[in-house]
């Protein structure tokens, strides 16, 4: 059979994950109860699959270290050939897996069959999903393209769905089925319908195809984003692991797979399957992964309920308390508090609209925000102060930079920082400090091999993180 190379789609703000997922931080790098993230998980799921000996991710030039340092901790993920594709700007499905065609091409040629998965969905069931696999690996072969639908368990108002024709068999095997409709979210009476009457399946995201089946099917149903897609990959820099796409990516339009391609194409398979898909894309989901208490209380992290029925409590970092209530989701962060009915869960979404409208930071950064170098955590600030913690990891760095308004105290809590200020540089060791004048160039970079921890003290009249000059940047964020 031809080359199968997983294409992980790693992005996506999960707005009704907020205040756990922000822009920053989004549902892929989200811990689970166990631990994992989605996007480890993923990626494990696909390097279980026999055959796969090299992979490729489409993600935004800003996630590009945090996607590292997450397959970084999955087994076997070193062995494999890694390729990642950046995107200056998300611009949906159907420009990401275009991109992603054209760089499989390139690796391997026009026979290699890509298998497209999102990075925030969870399958519970291995063994079914690389049976399914392999099934929709064979039709693709065929010329195909390969959708997945998920046998659905009850009416579920919150995904399209895909209605089945004609069985699709091979040596008595049936493979799939001829795709008759893709069906848009229905309303709970149609969802009842659709489950009674048996041949529709939710829609997963999940696809398999050729990559010059792909192609070919976009140019012909949607020439302009081929185009413009073939071009901004064309232009874009190339590294050993990386090829960025160029601005001009910005203005592909905007265009799921299903829209521009799925919908219209002649050949268009679906593969069912009943392997525990869950897109995670709620609060009520997520919950579900908590195991329940005798009330029904599904609870992570510490807290005293009493008389308390059927809620859902993500606490992580203090102790939460509910009294006399039930059928609440209480998400509480660092500096964040969600609140809300259950059967409100799909509308959390409009509560980061109106944190974007406002132009809160809250729907874009955590308290803890993460760093191609590390991480810093904001303590405390008030008029004219910012207090910080700062994680540099071995062997990593700051950009050479300067600020316009600030100046800055560095105190080493742990480890040793190499100081490069002014014309200068020096290391200042554990307990020991230094000071940055404003307007002065300097550097922090951590020259040993545990991490290196920091209290950084800003004052001044503006403490805005856009007041940045960067002169040199290992990681890419200086303009060239």
């Amino acid at each position: 059979m031809n080359p199968l190379i997983p294409v992980i789609l790693s992005g996506g703000a999960g707005t009704r994950l907020w205040p756990l997922s922000r822009q920053s931080h989004p549902k892929p790098f989200l811990r689970l109860p166990d631990g994992e993230t989605l996007l480890q998980k993923t990626l494990h799921r696909a390097l279980a699959l026999p055959e796969v000996t090299r992979f490729l991710t489409v993600t935004n030039r800003e996630y590009y270290f945090q996607n590292r340092d997450v397959y970084a901790q999955v087994p076997g993920a070193a062995e494999r050939e890694a390729f990642f594709l950046l995107e200056p700007v998300g611009r949906n499905t159907a420009p990401a897996i275009a991109a992603a065609a054209l760089q499989a091409e390139a690796l391997v040629g026009p026979e290699a069959t890509l298998l497209v998965l999102p990075a925030d969905h969870l399958v519970q069931d291995q063994a079914a999903f690389a049976t399914a696999v392999a099934r929709a690996r064979r039709l693709a072969e065929e010329g195909y393209l390969v959708t997945f639908g998920i046998t659905p368990a009850w009416p579920e108002t919150g995904y399209g769905y895909i209605e089945s024709g004609e069985a699709l068999t091979r040596s008595g095997d049936i493979l799939g089925f001829a795709v008759r409709r893709f069906v848009e979210k229905p309303d709970a009476a149609t969802a009842a319908a659709f489950l009674a009457q048996g041949d529709y399946t939710w829609n997963s995201g999940m696809f398999c195809f050729r990559a010059d089946a792909f192609l070919s099917a976009l140019a012909r149903h949607q020439p302009q984003v081929s185009e413009d897609t073939r071009a901004a990959w064309s232009e874009g820099r190339c590294e050993t692991d990386f090829r960025e796409l160029t601005p001009a990516f910005a203005q592909v339009t905007d265009i799921s797979v299903d829209y521009a391609v799925m919908e219209h194409a002649e050949r268009v398979a679906v593969v069912p399957g009943d392997f525990g898909w869950s897109d995670i894309g709620s609060w009520t989901s997520f919950g579900a992964l908590i195991p329940e208490d005798g009330s029904g209380n599904r609870v992570l992290g510490e807290s005293v309920l009493e008389d308390a029925q059927h809620c859902i409590v993500h606490s992580a970092d203090r102790l939460t308390a509910l009294l006399g209530v039930e059928d609440l989701i209480v998400v509480d962060t660092p500096d964040a508090l969600l609140v809300a009915r259950k059967d409100r869960d799909q509308d959390v979404k409009r509560i980061v609209a109106e944190l974007r409208h406002r132009g809160h930071d809250a729907c874009n950064l955590h308290r803890t925000v993460h760093r191609p170098w590390g991480t810093y955590t904001v303590l405390e600030e008030g008029s004219r102060f910012k207090i910080k913690r700062i994680l540099v990891k071995p062997g990593a760095a700051l950009s050479l930079q300067m600020h316009y308004h600030r100046s800055e105290h560095w105190i080493v809590v742990s480890g040793t920082a190499k100081i490069v200020n002014g014309g200068a540089d020096h290391l200042v060791q554990t307990n020991e400090s230094t000071y940055i004048p404003v307007g002065t160039p300097h550097r922090l970079l951590n020259p040993g091999v545990i991490d290196l921890v920091m209290i950084e003290v800003q004052s001044g009249e503006y403490l805005g993180e856009d007041d940045i000059v960067r002169f040199d940047d290992r990681y890419g964020r200086v303009a060239p």
